[in-house]
């Protein structure tokens, strides 16, 4: 992997979101501080909910910067869901109040950026940068799907976050989809 001169900004970026059939996906993207590291920083889908909270507190605290952007269920049907990602990965490092010199984005491809990118396949599992913004992302939209869950309580998002369980996929079938649902997605374009 690339690195840069002492001194030089590194932000991981990820997403959460690719695979439901609902709700928009998060990108975050993180600067951690080398001189205040945090102890735990995994891929956000090997922690409990718990830890995630937890680690997800110590990144907005110790972090140098941290951001997080979306792309919506219409950019996701418009474009597709890959492009929708990249999108909101771009957005969410373009947030960042410090820009870094280099973006290492969880995954094989790079969006955009205004500074260099590099992917990195499971980066993270590999990346402590990545996987703080592995779990920002995560927390975030599962914070957004409990508040949807308020809105649209026929469909068990609370429970399942909008990915395509049997439950799901059934409150699809008896309730028809509603404005949150990812439209260009086989099984809610199946219900139609």
């Amino acid at each position: 992997m690339q690195r840069l001169p002492e001194g030089h900004l590194i932000a991981g970026v990820d997403e959460a979101g690719r695979g439901p059939l609902a709700g928009p996906v998060i990108a975050a993207a993180v600067i951690l501080d080398p001189r205040q590291p945090i102890d735990g920083l995994a891929d956000s889908k090997k922690l409990s909910e718990k830890q995630r909270e937890k680690l997800f507190h110590l990144i907005r605290e110790r972090a140098l910067a941290w951001s997080a952007a979306r792309a919506t269920v219409g950019e996701i049907d418009h474009i597709n869901i890959l492009q929708a990602s990249l999108l909101a990965m771009q957005r969410a490092v373009v947030r960042l109040k410090i820009q870094p010199q280099l973006a290492l984005i969880d995954g094989n491809r790079c969006p955009i950026l205004p500074c260099q990118a590099q992917a990195i396949i499971q980066g993270d599992a590999l990346e402590p940068s990545i996987s703080a913004a592995s779990i920002v992302a995560k927390v975030i939209r599962d914070r957004i799907m409990l508040m949807l869950d308020k809105k649209y309580p026929h469909y068990g998002l609370a429970k399942h976050k909008g990915y395509p369980t049997a439950q799901h996929v059934e409150a699809i079938r008896q309730h028809g989809p509603c404005r949150i649902h990812r439209r260009s997605f086989a099984p809610v374009a199946a219900c139609l």
